[in-house]
């Protein structure tokens, strides 16, 4: 995973949480109305603030022919009882530029097309909103 450098103190806090954690569980409303959570490999933390994820297209077509929609990560890092909450507005981004800085040999358990896979894309979430819990606080 690459954490880019964060400038923002509570920026710093997720990176150090999301560079422990990698995996967060993003849940999703669907068109009935049902929250859905999935697991996901956290890629990427920019310098911006944005979580980035590599994703099947098909796999979240609920939300086709929507620009972006509201999203929540959670991670948990149970050895330190440590709780993180996101919520984010989401996005598909097709850059293929992108996709190759972030590719990784693991990542090609689930798409085993790799970079060719016509159906891979990256999903970008935009923080919008940061709680945490720890022992300490």
């Amino acid at each position: 995973m690459q954490i880019e450098e964060q400038h923002d103190a509570a920026l710093k806090k997720v990176a150090e949480m999301v560079g422990d954690t990698k995996f967060a569980m993003l849940t999703i409303m669907e068109r009935d109305g049902t929250l859905r959570s999935r697991p996901m490999s956290t890629m990427q933390l920019d310098a911006e603030g944005n979580l980035w994820f590599f994703t099947s297209q098909s796999s979240l077509k609920f939300v086709e022919g929507q620009r972006q929609w509201q999203v929540n990560l959670c991670y948990v890092r149970t050895d330190k009882q440590d709780y993180l909450s996101i919520s984010g507005s989401a996005q598909f981004v097709h850059d293929n530029d992108k996709m190759k800085d972030l590719w990784t040999p693991e990542i090609k358990h689930w798409f085993p097309n790799g970079l060719d896979d016509p159906d891979l894309t990256l999903l970008k979430v935009d923080i919008v909103e940061v709680e945490y819990w720890d022992r300490l606080g």
